[in-house]
């Protein structure tokens, strides 16, 4: 199969992604994202998740990923290296996940505007603002949530937990993140995000 058919594929597995969480921006309301109500599936989800390393299974297209997106982001970090070491982390843990990175990216931009030493009102920390209470949830209240990789772990593992928990349903999965779920205004934000900034091309 060559690369353009590829690409293609891909671009409409994400335009589909996008699509069907927008036709569900109406859904209604349920659950709590509070910290009493944290599950033990998502407990030994993030688990595993510090668990676990892998690595590029395509270089190619990793190599060319990691060209167009560190164009785009260099508004946002001057400097190459730490540039190009964020992105390599987000396919890395979004890849690990089962999400697409660039979704990941329009959430970092949404939450963080790619400030790793960011810190909320609420006390989420770091470039996926992880709320401080899961460190104790799975046994490591030593990790340090502004590392890179610890939070985007942390954040790609929560994600995929609300998205496989809301069927696919990303308008609902992206709620349950933000602890909004039955308003469409976080979603949004990371829906236009993803259109503006991290829809590949």
């Amino acid at each position: 199969m060559k690369a353009g058919t590829i690409n293609i594929q891909k671009r409409l597995v994400i335009s589909l992604l996008v699509c069907l969480a927008l036709i569900a921006f109406n859904s209604e309301v349920f659950a709590s994202t509070s910290p009493q109500h944290s599950d033990k599936t998502l407990r030994n989800a993030l688990i595993k998740a510090i668990n676990e390393t892998d690595s590029f299974q395509n270089r190619f297209d990793a190599e060319v990923w990691l060209t167009d997106y560190s164009h785009r982001l260099k508004k946002r970090i001057k400097d190459d290296k730490k540039r190009i070491e964020l992105l390599k982390a987000v396919h890395f843990e979004a890849k690990r996940a089962n999400l697409p990175p660039e979704m990941v990216l329009a959430v970092i931009d949404v939450e963080s505007n790619f400030d790793r030493w960011a810190i909320s009102s609420a006390g989420a920390r770091g470039l996926m603002q992880i709320m401080p209470f899961w460190l104790k949830e799975i046994g490591r209240p030593d990790d340090n949530l502004f590392h890179v990789s610890i939070n985007l772990r942390f954040g790609c593992t929560i994600l995929r937990h609300y998205l496989d928990m809301e069927k696919g349903n990303y308008t609902r999965a992206l709620g349950r993140y933000n602890g909004s779920l039955g308003s469409s205004k976080y979603p949004n934000k990371v829906f236009t995000a993803l259109r503006q900034h991290w829809y590949k091309r």
